[in-house]
């Protein structure tokens, strides 16, 4: 017997814990040669005493110059941003962020989802300025040096845009990839000074209520951010994943506020107005205030909620054949840590728990896991996530209950709504093809 086939038969003993063969998280603690071993499309070799390594052409010569500023395999080219306006005409552009060719909790500075209105600006950092003014005792002005000075600090945190997964919106489920549906969401470890030691050397006025952050890009986005989050966790980020932040996410220095909608952690930040009511600026009473199904709108939604969303399998990854497969996904919560992630495999009728990857930090993405046996018959697969405030996804027709829908794609009629934040669904055919559906 091979030790494919003892893997197999072993994992075979383990019963499922929920429907369409589901297995119990612990089974990743039987080995992971043994789980290996068992997967399908995954075979174990035989030990290297048993066979001879080829000579392949690139270990018999020298390989290219180490380059003073690192690029990946020419064989990993195919892990790209998608980009709603390649030709950089004159409008807001898109890039998106392809979470089923990536795996892990980070996402590579290169690959980090981007929306900018009117392109990146090219900034010197040595001209650069942030002002902090208005209701504050002393008006300061910093420079990015001023500002490398200050003790820093590193905080993981994912930013997601307030039209992420507007798609799913639709009346009827468009097949897209996991990339075109929910790309607009990445996660980093970003770097720089807290913005509570600012604001505290400025001098806050007890009048003071708000903080009206601007952009340096030509549209000057401008959002009204409560005083109290800026004195939480707020961060003047300069750098993002150990590098400075990257153009297209703000350099050299950005907002940023964790669990937050996106387009309020303003890039290319230049400016801090202290005040004592929000600025109700353009883009946060046109733009941001998502229309609700009675004709009323949120005056202000900031916080991204419990989400989760499944990458492996998911559309574009066929699977092989009837037999084991690792369920995959990210997980995360503007309210905090995530503390459950629960996994179907009949459209929400079942549920086994998955392992989550540590560490598991606050406001930041959470790689969750589950093994499963597929027997080759159709099946929807689900996850559901949980956050350390005990809230909980929720599904579909919860939401569009909630804040509706439309009967065309979002590309068509714009956002009908923003902040999507309920269950995936993935329908697998017999030939293992993956669908979006809405169950």
């Amino acid at each position: 017997m091979t030790p494919h086939e003892k893997a197999k038969r072993e994992l075979e003993r383990l019963a499922p814990v929920a429907g369409n063969g589901l297995l119990h998280r612990r089974a990743f603690l039987r080995g992971g040669a043994t789980l290996a071993g068992a997967m399908s499309a995954y075979r174990l070799v035989p030990s290297a005493s048993a066979q001879k390594l080829a000579d392949d052409p690139w270990s018999l010569a020298p390989g290219a110059a180490v380059p003073d500023y690192g690029v990946r395999s020419r064989f990993e080219n195919k892990v790209v941003r998608t980009l709603s306006n390649p030709k950089a005409e004159p409008r807001t552009q898109h890039a998106r962020t392809p979470h089923h060719l990536l795996n892990g909790t980070f996402t590579p500075n290169a690959l980090h989802f981007v929306i900018s209105h009117a392109g990146d600006p090219d900034i010197d950092p040595d001209k650069h300025r942030l002002v902090i003014h208005g209701l504050v005792k002393q008006p300061l002005v910093f420079t990015l040096d001023t500002l490398s000075r200050y003790p820093m600090v590193s905080r993981m945190a994912f930013v997601e845009c307030g039209g992420n997964s507007a798609p799913m919106f639709s009346n009827e489920p468009i097949q897209a990839s996991v990339q075109a549906l929910h790309g607009l969401v990445s996660c980093s470890e970003w770097t720089g000074v807290p913005l509570s030691s600012l604001l505290e050397e400025a001098g806050i006025d007890a009048k003071a209520k708000w903080i009206v952050a601007e952009g340096a890009d030509a549209p000057h986005l401008s959002r009204s951010v409560p005083l109290a989050k800026a004195l939480d966790d707020a961060m003047i980020a300069l750098y993002q994943n150990g590098e400075r932040v990257m153009p297209g996410n703000g350099y050299p220095m950005r907002l940023l506020l964790p669990g937050w909608e996106g387009n309020m952690n303003i890039k290319w930040v230049r400016r801090l107005q202290v005040t004592d009511q929000p600025g109700m600026t353009f883009y946060e009473a046109r733009t941001y205030a998502p229309i609700l199904p009675g004709g009323k709108a949120y005056r202000f939604y900031f916080i991204q909620e419990v989400k989760s969303f499944i990458t492996h399998p998911s559309p574009g990854l066929a699977l092989s054949g009837p037999g084991f497969y690792e369920i995959s996904g990210i997980a995360y919560s503007g309210n905090g840590r995530i503390s459950k992630v629960m996994v179907s495999a009949d459209g929400g009728q079942t549920w086994a728990q998955a392992a989550l990857q540590g560490p598991v930090h606050s406001k930041a993405f959470t790689r969750f896991r589950v093994p499963w046996r597929w027997d080759g018959g159709p099946v929807v697969l689900q996850s559901r996530a949980w956050d350390e405030a005990g809230n909980m996804q929720p599904t579909r027709s919860e939401l569009v209950a909630a804040r509706g829908q439309t009967a065309r794609p979002p590309a068509v009629t714009g956002f009908p709504s923003q902040h999507y934040n309920a269950i995936t669904s993935w329908a697998i055919e017999r030939g293992g093809e993956v669908r979006n559906v809405y169950a």
